[in-house]
């Protein structure tokens, strides 16, 4: 895998994947052309662990209607800022089994997501699960 990021002005920059993909990033406080580089991170993370989560409930034959995963992350006070404690927030949509489900985000945290098995060298990830259709089924 190969990347490269070019600098387009100020503080605007362009991440450019091996398979031509671009995302722009920007340092600037106020974020207003793309992401720092440093939310993509969080961002990658949430989407890493979703791919996971919704194909192995998927492959568990489970109705799952939608799913939003938020990331909550402290960062260090002093430079280099990493991360220190991220949380993450699975919320679950469809009449789904409770065990499914958190088999599904344990199998992502602890083998399937490679973002969070980077990050984790670093910080600590917990997570929680939300059930937005009420409870789930046994």
């Amino acid at each position: 895998m190969i990347a490269h990021s070019e600098w387009k002005h100020d503080d605007i920059f362009e991440g450019i994947a091996e398979s031509g993909k671009t995302i722009v990033f920007d340092a600037d406080a106020e974020h207003a052309h793309g992401p720092s580089p440093v939310e993509a991170v969080l961002m990658a993370l949430c989407c890493c662990t979703s791919v996971d989560v919704v194909g192995i409930l998927q492959k568990k034959r489970q109705p799952l209607t939608g799913l939003r995963v938020t990331a909550s992350a402290t960062r260090a006070e002093t430079i280099p800022r990493v991360f220190t404690h991220i949380r993450l927030t699975y919320a679950v949509h469809g009449q789904l089994s409770r065990k499914a489900v958190e088999d599904a985000v344990a199998l992502s945290k602890n083998k399937y997501c490679s973002v969070s098995k980077m990050l984790e060298k670093a910080a600590k990830i917990d997570y929680e699960i939300v059930y937005v259709d009420g409870e789930p089924l046994p």
